[in-house]
């Protein structure tokens, strides 16, 4: 599918006024979803008038999310960020002292900290070096033992792009009985997701990013065949069956993902979310991943005559729309860019820029524009 970039750039206000290449951080909102947003709050002054329309809109964001990443409705539950979902699979998993939890060292913040909170179980989170800027599947299987419980990885590295061989991982802990857990916040709207074929049993992910929606909304993924093993650390009046039925105190959980939802959530965010990925399933994941590879290729060949040193793989299978790249001054370099309206993000010491499927060739040449040649 051949995406139409001059008509959707009229969806992003954000394109009147900057180069807008910092997607990996937060993503403009595109004007469906705003308004979607404004609406909802609007309606909301109406109080409990709009109550069943709240119901039909929980299942339409499962449905939707159930969509995007091949699960089905009763397996998504909604967030408000990604470390929310991780926090609910570290704290429901039967993790004993002893266990162990594998992930790399160039994890974001809040796929580490979740597992860490576990020393005081006796919980090991073993931390291996990273490979190219991601996950070896080579280290992962030298790092595994029989105490092993839990592989955690995102889809997508923050800081490199590393796109993490995902099938290979997920066959990895199904043939060692190991839960697999994924942060997917870097990847979804900007990479196909399919949660059966890579043997995904928990994914998490905030909406912010590349899919494009609000802030405090996102999708929480339990694998069906896990959901009655897991009890929650928290639970509220939503997360058990007959949750209206104030008094009769039946702590009964719910049989689907929905029981990580405590009770009141984000619905003016989830509105939003809703749309954000409507839109993007619309445009097509797929025709996003290669328009994203295409930009990606033109700023890397740009930068890469002009001298810079890439810090990213640039291997083809784990390539992604992240690239970060090295400059001598990078504080200077990222100053720069932003007072010439080119938005990107300044991380570890590298420049990292993170184009969308709306952005144009032009821009993303931007970059090497205002930087000059690194010789």
């Amino acid at each position: 599918m051949k995406i139409d970039v001059e008509k959707l750039r009229a969806e992003i206000p954000a394109t009147e006024e900057y180069t807008y290449l910092n997607h990996a951080v937060v993503s403009p909102l595109p004007r469906r979803v705003s308004e979607t947003v404004a609406r909802f709050v609007a309606d909301r002054g109406w109080g409990s008038k709009f109550r069943s329309k709240w119901q039909e809109l929980d299942e339409k964001f499962r449905q939707a999310a159930a969509r995007l990443i091949h699960a089905e409705a009763e397996e998504i539950a909604f967030v408000h960020s990604t470390a929310e979902g991780l926090n609910a699979v570290a704290r429901s998993l039967p993790l004993a002292a002893g266990d162990n939890v594998v992930l790399c060292d160039v994890e974001y913040p809040a796929n580490v900290y979740p597992w860490m909170n576990l020393a005081s179980k006796g919980v090991e989170t073993r931390i291996i070096p990273h490979r190219e800027g991601g996950l070896a599947v080579e280290d992962l299987e030298a790092a595994v033992d029989d105490l092993t419980r839990v592989v955690t990885v995102s889809s997508v590295e923050f800081l490199t792009g590393f796109h993490n061989d995902l099938a290979h991982i997920g066959a990895l802990c199904r043939e060692r009985g190991i839960y697999f857990v994924v942060d997917a916040i870097q990847s979804l709207g900007m990479i196909p997701m399919d949660v059966r074929s890579y043997g995904i049993d928990f994914l998490a992910a905030g909406g912010y990013k590349w899919l494009m929606g609000p802030l405090g909304a996102g999708l929480f993924y339990v694998r069906r065949e896990l959901i009655e093993q897991l009890r929650p650390a928290y639970v509220g009046a939503g997360s058990v069956v007959g949750g209206e039925s104030f008094l009769d105190y039946d702590l009964t959980l719910r049989p689907d993902a929905a029981r990580f939802e405590l009770g009141t959530v984000n619905r003016a965010g989830m509105a939003g979310l809703l749309v954000a990925m409507e839109f993007l399933m619309d445009v097509g994941i797929e025709a996003i991943a290669a328009r994203t590879r295409h930009l990606t290729e033109v700023l890397i060949a740009d930068l890469q005559r002009r001298g810079y040193e890439i810090a990213s793989c640039l291997r083809s299978e784990h390539r992604s729309a992240i690239v970060s790249f090295i400059v001598p001054d990078p504080q200077t370099a990222c100053a720069t860019l932003h007072e010439q309206g080119v938005i990107v993000a300044l991380r570890e010491g590298y420049i990292r820029v993170a184009p969308h499927f709306y952005n144009t060739e032009a821009e993303v040449l931007r970059v090497g524009e205002v930087l000059g040649d690194a010789r």
